[in-house]
């Protein structure tokens, strides 16, 4: 009978360890007596070796549903893997847990049956982790050091058949600047789960402001008191980019500030996250009177389902305006109109709507005549919103773009914000991406796949009840710089303001200081007994974040203002850090000296250009502003699958045994490793200037190497061949002597 020895790694969701090697047949012939024995005719002695086979166990589902009461979390773990292959499957299943848990409760069951498991301290697990690296030369666990793990023996699995797992453990969650942070081990595969599904159901005893995941798309939903909510992830055909995290934060009174930090090295600036979290619903005291103003595109252009749905998009807003708001309509095509000589009251609103919807699209497009009207009609007593939508070039009046810059900015009040959607693919990126960014508003573009309506609905469910205006933050004896969003836009009700920048000093017991308007009085909101970092460690996705961010606003930059070498040099450096591919950043990817300097010249050229040669409008044009807005905007790290050249998702972890065409990257932490003639290299590499310390895999030098970073086990968990910079020193793991 053939036999397995399995190390079913939950977490990574692959058979992690299913080695074999074949010796010499010792039954009597037919069966061969100098060679391997064939499977189906007489079962060979298997003994460990160096063979691989994951893909013989395959997972089904899995599932985990998370109870969280008080922050006590109770995670219940459901899974099937069915034995694919052709041969007897039994071994050792050990189970990871999270960083930091303390698990005070276990229950485990293999198919409705009771069996008996140890709860491994860290220790322990760390010798079993280190054993089978050692053993089965598979240093996918190594990422897993430091934490404790679940063991216990599986039942033999017979070809084709499955086996069902079921896990609930118990811990004690903690919070550190006012976050609760919840934490599931996925870590990065290849190996495909069919169907995956994470549910987090959250109950506080204090009122939950933020609701904040880095790694993973995740739906809400909010119970109306705020001492509750559920998030949910789900997907088929999954493979793992990392661990499932997640923070929720305990709100205070008015508007809640969580604050999070990382720091790569002690002696290196760190990187912060600011949750500025307004409360989610308000009693009508709290949110500011505001006038609405609506510009719609009524050009001949529009016609058909485009004014179907703008017409749709602008009844939405006169629908769902406050009692105490204000509002005007202006259509324009050649020239303008407007439906009230002056503002209107909401009371209004159903009678605005009924003429728009009698209104038909006809005529050229006046984006000049129609916006400075609209400001014109600005109360500067009021905060004033603008809803802007078009989907052409300006053909009427004044038509050159930087004129009717200038126009806007002669008739502009501090209180008016512009938020612009530009239609299709012939409108002007310029144009519109100004605007936004001189108005303090956002710049949406509205695909042709896309409904016009909807994405409007979108934006004026978020800006509907603003709570405060001009809004400031000082971070005291903290020094910050290059922080995104670089211009602070408005709070408003039921949405989250997400900040990322860089930090210098530390501290514990700090005080930030927000400061801003309602209803024209000034408010002041102070937040103390916070911490910035001083040593190494932290969260390393705000460092990827922070990079993805200045990326976009770096992107913006060169198309709004023209091209400079110094923030294209940025960009390069930035995406080969970080791992950060862009439409015009695809030489992270294709160039095989990109770690090099001449490489990374050749790369800024290249980009260069690109820019260069980049229009105002065309659809490449609206993809390369929607990509420079999302990632300027981004709430979360981008997420990097592992790519090659061809852009499809490439095998990483392992050993490696070459890269396909182009570059195979992958990122760990905050760091980013390309994979080039089967070595997995750290960017922050140079090989020009450079040289690196050679560990041996296996070694006792390479398992001590292990306790020098925090983070060490991850990076070596790639693979047998590995180069790292840690403290400006490479580790270049190599074969054994």
């Amino acid at each position: 009978m053939k036999r397995l020895f399995v190390v079913l790694t939950l977490m990574l969701m692959s058979i992690s360890a299913v080695r074999a090697q074949i010796v010499p047949c010792p039954m009597p012939p037919p069966c061969p007596t100098d060679g391997p024995c064939p499977v189906d005719d007489c079962p060979p002695i298997i003994t460990p070796g160096v063979f691989t086979n994951p893909e013989w166990l395959s997972v089904d589902y899995h599932r985990v549903q998370v109870n969280i009461n008080n922050m006590i979390a109770t995670t219940n773990v459901d899974l099937q893997f069915t034995n694919s292959g052709s041969a007897l499957a039994e071994g050792t299943f050990v189970f990871p847990l999270p960083r930091g848990a303390a698990v005070d409760q276990l229950t485990m069951w293999v198919n409705g049956v009771a069996i008996e498991a140890r709860i491994l301290s860290a220790d322990e697990a760390r010798g079993i982790y280190d054993e089978i690296v050692r053993q089965y030369r598979d240093p996918a666990l190594l990422e897993y050091i430091g934490t404790g793990a679940i063991q216990a023996n599986v039942f033999p699995i017979p070809p084709g058949e499955s086996r069902r797992i079921e896990i609930s453990y118990s811990q004690v969650l903690e919070a550190s600047n006012g976050l609760v942070q919840y934490i599931y081990p996925l870590a990065t595969s290849s190996q495909v789960v069919q169907q995956m599904n994470i549910s987090v159901s959250v109950t506080s005893a204090d009122p939950i402001s933020t609701v904040y995941s880095p790694s993973h798309s995740i739906a809400v939903s909010r119970a109306g008191d705020n001492l509750s909510f559920t998030a949910g992830f789900e997907a088929t055909n999954y493979v793992s980019t990392g661990d499932f995290n997640l923070y929720y934060g305990i709100a205070n009174e008015n508007i809640s500030v969580n604050l999070l930090a990382y720091r790569e090295s002690a002696d290196q600036d760190g990187f912060f996250m600011l949750l500025v979290q307004p409360p989610l619903n308000v009693d009508a005291s709290q949110v500011q009177p505001k006038d609405v103003i609506i510009v719609l595109d009524q050009s001949g252009s529009m016609e058909g389902e485009k004014w179907e749905q703008g017409r749709e998009a602008a009844v939405y807003v006169l629908e769902h305006l406050n009692p105490e708001d204000r509002f005007n309509v202006i259509l324009f095509s050649t020239g303008w109109r407007v439906y009230g000589t002056e503002l209107q009251p909401a009371e209004n609103a159903a009678d605005a709507a009924q003429w728009v919807r009698s209104q038909e699209a006809n005529g050229g497009t006046d984006i000049n005549g129609s916006l400075t009207t609209a400001l014109q009609m600005a109360d500067v007593e009021r905060s004033t919103t603008i809803v802007f939508l078009t989907d052409g070039l300006p053909t009427e009046g004044e038509t050159d773009p930087e004129t009717i810059l200038s126009n806007l900015q002669a008739n502009a009040r501090s209180n008016v914000r512009i938020f612009s959607f530009g239609v299709g693919d012939d409108v002007d990126t310029f144009l519109l991406d100004s605007i936004a960014r001189d108005f303090r508003g956002s710049s949406s573009y509205v695909r042709p796949t896309e409904r016009i309506d909807e994405e409007v609905a979108a934006l004026y469910n978020r800006i509907s009840s603003p709570v405060l205006s001009n809004i400031t933050l000082d971070f005291g004896s903290i020094r910050t710089e290059q922080a995104y969003p670089a211009q602070l836009p408005d709070l408003f009700a039921g949405t989250q303001l997400t900040i990322v920048g860089r930090y210098r000093d530390s501290g514990d017991g700090l005080t930030i200081t927000l400061t801003g308007t309602l209803n024209g009085e000034p408010q002041t909101y102070t937040y103390s007994n916070l911490s910035f970092r001083d040593n190494a460690g932290g969260e390393p996705f705000i460092a990827r974040l922070w990079a993805t961010r200045r990326i976009g606003d770096l992107l913006n930059q060169i198309r709004l203002n023209g091209e400079n070498p110094e923030l294209i040099d940025s960009i390069v450096n930035l995406s080969v850090r970080y791992g950060i591919i862009t439409p015009y950043t695809s030489f992270l990817i294709q160039e095989e000296d990109i770690l090099t300097q001449s490489g990374r010249d050749e790369a800024a050229a290249n980009f260069a250009g690109e820019a260069r040669d980049a229009d105002n409008s065309g659809a490449a044009a609206v993809a390369a502003a929607d990509d420079a807005q999302q990632m300027a905007e981004s709430t979360a790290p981008q997420a990097l699958p592992t790519m090659t050249a061809a852009g499809t998702p490439g095998i990483g972890g392992g050993t490696g045994g070459g890269a396909p065409s182009g570059n195979v990257i992958r990122t760990v932490n905050d760091k980013t490793f390309i994979l080039q003639d089967g070595v997995w290299i750290d960017t922050a590499f140079q090989p020009d200037t450079m040289t690196t310390q050679q560990v041996p895999f296996l070694s006792d030098a390479y398992f001590a190497l292990l306790d020098l970073n925090p983070f060490m086990g991850d990076y070596l968990a790639l693979g047998e061949r590995v180069i790292v910079v840690i403290e400006g020193v490479a580790y270049e793991i190599v074969p054994e002597a």
